[in-house]
């Protein structure tokens, strides 16, 4: 998987740890955050697209021309956009409505080919749309909720990343999503540290995408492990976007939802202990959520915050 070392795909990883010191809460607490916004589209999803991507071809599954098809609410999308020029693909994309409008104009200046799903039918809807759209077309299926490589590149590259920044760690909390990040960086934590807590937060979803909630109906990365998890987290997006802006006001960190709610939880746990370094997986940059404006919205505390897939 060597990339020519002028190429935008060399410039994924080794990302920065940096610690929030103007938002430590008290003396013994110190958190530090992950800052995958860095990557060359703009999140951690850069580093997933990229492994699955050459482990295709390495199977002989691609070869330049083709046409890749997945299931995202945005930043996946994005990451692909990238790969698929870089290495000469198409790309076509199930998503579900409901994402926010600078997503799709991104999506849309990387000509990426959209498909999109109702709501309701979340991200399995999504993922049911991309395998038709891949059985009728032909195109290949990347298939990021189940692909090993996923977890796989998290362990090899991300984890390591970090036991080497911060030896240290006590907590590490990210986004559940495909279970990848989570899964793939604790593993790699929790074999330096057997001790080290691993924290998976997941969005509170409105009326309009939660549709008619039953276990059977939930979908559930096969990629996860909950068992592997110490604790789990619903935040809703008012309180992440709050804690987004929070850390650009006292940090000067521009950072996206997702780590507003990686945030709001580093900060939960640390009421709760008096000693430990906490590291937040910042997945992505704020950038592509400004024009959106959710800051003001976020701070009327307006329930339509949750109607939208911030991630």
């Amino acid at each position: 998987m060597d990339q020519d070392p002028s190429s935008a795909l060399a410039a994924i990883g080794n990302t920065p740890l940096i610690e929030l010191h103007h938002l430590r809460p008290k003396p013994g607490i110190r958190i530090f955050a992950k800052l995958e916004g860095q990557n060359p589209s703009g999140s951690i999803k850069d580093r997933i697209a990229l492994r699955m991507v050459c482990a295709a071809e390495k199977r002989g599954d691609l070869k330049p021309g083709d046409t890749i098809v997945e299931a995202s609410s945005g930043n996946t999308a994005i990451a692909l956009a990238l790969v698929a020029r870089q290495r000469g693909y198409n790309l076509q994309v199930a998503l579900p409505e409901g994402v926010p409008p600078t997503i799709v104009d991104i999506l849309e200046l990387l000509e990426v080919e959209l498909h999109w799903c109702p709501p309701k039918a979340g991200m399995k809807g999504a993922i049911d749309r991309a395998e038709h759209i891949s059985a009728k077309t032909g195109s290949y299926p990347l298939r990021q909720f189940f692909d090993p490589k996923n977890v796989e590149v998290h362990y090899q590259r991300t984890g390591a990343e970090i036991v080497q920044q911060l030896p240290t760690v006590d907590v590490f909390i990210a986004g559940i999503g495909t279970g990848g990040t989570v899964m793939g960086v604790g593993r790699r934590l929790r074999e330096h540290n057997p001790k080290v807590k691993v924290i998976g937060i997941e969005p509170r979803m409105g009326e309009r995408l939660q549709g008619l909630y039953s276990l059977e109906d939930t979908f559930l990365a096969p990629l996860l492990d909950l068992n592997f998890l110490d604790r789990r987290f619903l935040v809703g997006a008012g309180p992440s976007i709050e804690r987004a802006r929070q850390v650009a006001a006292r940090e000067g960190v521009l950072a996206g939802v997702s780590a507003g709610a990686t945030l709001h939880v580093a900060l939960r746990i640390a009421e709760e202990v008096d000693k430990a370094d906490i590291v937040a997986m910042f997945s992505d940059g704020g950038w592509k959520y400004l024009p959106s404006h959710p800051w003001n919205a976020a701070q009327k505390q307006d329930p339509e915050l949750d109607e939208i897939h911030w991630w």
